[in-house]
């Protein structure tokens, strides 16, 4: 069993492409006054863009498209990127991944010997021992390394991966690919960085905000921290423009 404490992104979409969607939404936008005149550039799209948020006309923003995949999260980061419905995603299965299969990709399966990755709680002691109604006694840890135990027990016996994967829980480690226009992004950023939000998501999305907030200051710069929970763990708010 091995414990992940650090989930990772990355932007596929090349930044090039990310600015030059800018040049794309300005000329969009400007259909709708009829008021294209002169050349769009990266700063006239940067600012009209801006005022466009400001106003509130945010559909102009829905010409444009940020594909980002996340590494080692848990399931339970996964079940809440899905229920976003404006946007495309690929997801590792659990039903065709066979976590008895070596970590290398090798197509040998050894049952006796493999690791299954979860996803921790990076602010909790997951070495400290919880009481069970029977007596016994078992930390976080623990606790996984016996659901990894019952996985191999149920391959051992036969099973197949998508019949034992029944045993596994939300905190095995799943990666997945979203793509999503910048307006449904802004919607997933409102909606996953408050202080509300789980503390899983809402890590991982604010540092996926603190880069496109570089590449993308006028679609997303209107966000702000705002503090920290009781676990040292950030979380935002939207700041209007003046």
């Amino acid at each position: 069993m091995q414990l992940i404490k650090s989930p990772s992104h990355l932007i596929l979409t090349p930044k090039e492409e990310l600015e030059n969607q800018l040049l794309r939404m300005e000329k969009a936008g400007r259909t709708c006054y009829q008021s294209e005149k002169g050349e769009v550039t990266k700063e006239t799209a940067e600012k009209f863009i801006a005022r466009l948020i400001k106003l509130g006309h945010e559909s102009v923003i829905e010409h444009s498209q940020m594909t980002v995949k996340f590494f080692d999260c848990s399931r339970g980061f996964t079940h809440e990127m899905v229920r976003h419905r404006l946007a495309s995603f690929s997801q590792e299965s659990t039903r065709y991944v066979d976590y008895a299969k070596d970590a290398k990709g090798e197509a040998e399966v050894n049952l006796n010997k493999f690791q299954i990755k979860f996803v921790a709680p990076p602010h909790t002691n997951n070495e400290e021992p919880i009481l069970l109604e029977d007596g016994r006694k078992f930390s976080f840890a623990e606790m996984l390394t016996e659901c990894e135990k019952f996985y191999r027990a149920l391959r051992i016996a036969g099973w197949l991966p998508e019949d034992a994967r029944q045993i596994l829980p939300t905190a095995v480690k799943a990666d997945i690919v979203v793509s999503a226009n910048f307006r449904e992004w802004r919607h997933i950023f409102k909606m996953r960085l408050t202080l509300a939000a789980h503390w899983e998501i809402r890590g991982i999305l604010g540092n996926l905000l603190d880069e496109v907030q570089q590449v993308l200051p006028a679609v997303f710069g209107d966000f702000a921290e705002a503090g920290q929970d009781k676990n040292g763990l950030r979380y935002f708010k939207q700041v209007k423009a003046e």
